[in-house]
């Protein structure tokens, strides 16, 4: 079959086909010899194709080196693009456009725009970017002042959207309202926070798009298979894994049979979430590629 050449045909190529986003998020190397190992990771998701790969970071801007190792790598020997987390939390506005002009320097064109952690120490009334929404703003304002080197473009700019309730806000309402001030503050796109029921993320989209949001919510999903990381999760972010999957992990003959349970849970799970029309999948992979492609094997992305 010949590909199509005229915009008609692509066009009724485009539409017989749901192409699905897919993205994996990274975590740089705290070493020379995990950093080995991660380019190996790298290399494997590659051969997949996805949209973009995030790459984490530290709150304060902790391992920025390491950051833009592994950012400078994907640029430089990789055909991948690049989706680097910004958190402004313990960070100086003069900081944070350090940090934004280096990163545009190096080539990267999406920032995943966060406020990043606290601690019980921390003070929000000393932040000068106390919020995402104001980091969001800050990386257009950026972008206007460079639009020149930018040739006329657009940094890619996503955030982060919550499924079940964030642990600091007191209403669900609220967690809407905080995901409306990003977008209108500049915002391309959203991922979820992991979740373990379908209905969450449908819920959460539905309830979005009756207060305005026009923006993509991609949902995120961590391959379920190591029992002790969904625990640490649920310590982190306060969304609990299924008791049955937990029992079922913690309860098989080996790890062969435990990876197993997990990626066929976690398989059903993204195969509910894109029947109900998500627009693509962000596996956290904990830079860990085998298990992540074991998922992504038994999903159909339709990709062209």
């Amino acid at each position: 079959m010949s590909a199509p050449s005229t915009l008609p045909e692509l066009a009724r190529a485009a539409g017989a086909r749901r192409r699905l986003a897919l993205s994996y998020e990274l975590f740089p190397a705290r070493s020379e010899a995990s950093f080995d190992r991660l380019r190996e990771t790298v290399a494997q998701l590659e051969a997949t194709r996805p949209d973009y790969v995030s790459v984490t970071s530290r709150t304060g801007q902790e391992n920025l080196s390491r950051v833009l190792e592994l950012t400078e790598h994907v640029l430089r020997e990789t055909s991948l693009r690049p989706l680097v987390h910004l958190t402004c939390t313990g960070s100086s506005r003069t900081q944070l456009e350090l940090v934004i002009d280096a990163l545009l320097d190096l080539g990267v064109r999406g920032i995943l725009a966060l406020r990043g952690d606290v601690t019980d120490a921390h003070r929000a009334d000393e932040d000068e970017v106390p919020f995402a929404r104001y980091l969001v703003e800050l990386v257009r304002e950026i972008e206007r002042r460079r639009t020149a080197m930018l040739a006329g473009g657009r940094v890619s700019i996503g955030v982060a959207a919550y499924p079940r309730r964030h642990p600091e806000s007191p209403t669900r309402r609220h967690d809407l309202e905080v995901l409306v001030s990003k977008e209108r503050s500049g915002a391309d796109f959203a991922i979820t926070q992991v979740f373990f029921d379908p209905a969450d993320y449908v819920d959460l989209v539905d309830r979005a798009r009756d207060v305005g949001v026009r923006m993509p919510i991609v949902p995120g999903f961590v391959p379920a298979t190591d029992p002790r990381r969904l625990h640490r999760l649920a310590e982190l972010s306060g969304v609990h894994a299924p008791p049955e999957l937990l029992h079922a992990l913690e309860s098989a003959r080996d790890e062969a049979e435990r990876r197993r349970i997990g990626v066929r849970w976690s398989v059903d799970l993204i195969r509910q979430v894109l029947d109900e029309g998500a627009s693509g999948l962000h596996l956290y992979t904990f830079n860990r590629h085998e298990v992540a492609l074991d998922v992504l094997e038994q999903i159909d992305l339709s990709r062209a």
